[in-house]
């Protein structure tokens, strides 16, 4: 089964008031863990994989193991390239396998983010491939991508009506108070949710993202901190909220935190339970199980796409 674009999933999921989970990946245990979750509940899937991730695992292991997952599922399944920062970089993706791309030009000024965003979409469409944009900017950490507080901005309603009309982007990333990483808010967790029914309003049927959307499941952090981490005051989007988004046009919801936690919060109490285990395939395989019950958490009650295929 060859892999598919958002495009189709996107649709059904505006219609249906739902979001799928595009969940990053970086080696086999992870791509085990969401796939199974998704394959049980039936759910539409999108992997996702960043620039740091090629670095780590190469692409060519990466496609293998997505073509593994194809093959081994039958799950419909879309790759993405999450926050790539150049054209260069997308059109690798493009011209490596991916069936999706994201270019990150919301570091830019208005006008040059549009001109790359435009070249890749151009580029990537002509070879049956889909492009996500960004509008805005979320503050903190993923991989390469670094955004102090400061320099965060909200997404402008009307610069995202100019900027979809004028690149011909397939669906667009927003801020509207999410960030990325583990410590996404000091105080009482808020999203801009004025600013997301506008620009739903003025795009209607146009599928909207969310970035740096992991949950920061309080259990993976106390069981880390417990058996020897220190992760301390990490906060991340409420799940009620969350939920709110895919009904309002939000159709691509980004998990990356929530995974890394779940896989090391189960490393860390598998080795310190069991101190005389040395084969990795002790302790990931219950990393692997950690995983696709927290997928199978998100997609069930967090992105209400279970059974949508």
């Amino acid at each position: 089964m060859p892999l598919v674009t958002s495009k189709e999933m996107f649709k059904k999921a505006y219609e249906g008031q739902y979001a799928i989970g595009a969940f990053n990946v970086n080696n086999m245990e992870i791509i085990q863990g969401i796939v199974e979750a998704a394959k049980e509940e039936q759910a539409p899937l999108i992997l996702q994989v960043s620039a740091g991730a090629r670095k780590y695992a190469n692409h060519t292991y990466l496609m293998k193991l997505v073509e593994a997952a194809l093959e081994d599922s039958g799950l419909p399944i879309c790759l993405h390239l999450d926050h790539g920062e150049d054209f260069e970089i997308c059109k690798a993706c493009v011209d490596g396998g991916f069936s999706s791309v994201m270019i990150d030009g919301s570091k830019l000024p208005f006008e040059e983010n549009i001109a790359l965003t435009k070249k890749v979409v151009e580029y990537a469409h002509a070879r049956g491939v889909v492009v996500e944009g960004e509008l805005g900017r979320l503050a903190g950490v993923e991989d390469a991508v670094k955004v102090s507080a400061k320099d965060a901005t909200y997404t402008d309603p009307d610069q995202a009506v100019e900027f979809v009309q004028r690149t011909g982007v397939d669906s667009l990333a927003i801020a509207i108070g999410t960030s990325h990483g583990a410590y996404k808010f000091k105080g009482e967790p808020s999203l801009d949710f004025d600013r997301l029914e506008t620009i739903t309003r003025l795009l209607p049927n146009f599928p909207l993202v969310l970035h740096g959307a992991s949950t920061v499941l309080p259990e993976f952090v106390a069981k880390c901190n417990e058996f020897g981490g220190e992760i301390q005051g990490a906060q991340g989007v409420p799940e009620e909220m969350l939920l709110s988004a895919g009904r309002l046009g939000v159709c691509k919801i980004n998990i990356d935190t929530d995974l890394r936690l779940a896989m090391t919060a189960s490393v860390r109490e598998h080795l310190a339970k069991h101190p005389g285990d040395f084969d990795p395939r002790q302790y990931l395989k219950p990393a692997r199980e950690a995983i696709k019950n927290m997928v199978k958490h998100k997609i069930s009650n967090v992105l209400n796409c279970s059974n949508r295929l």
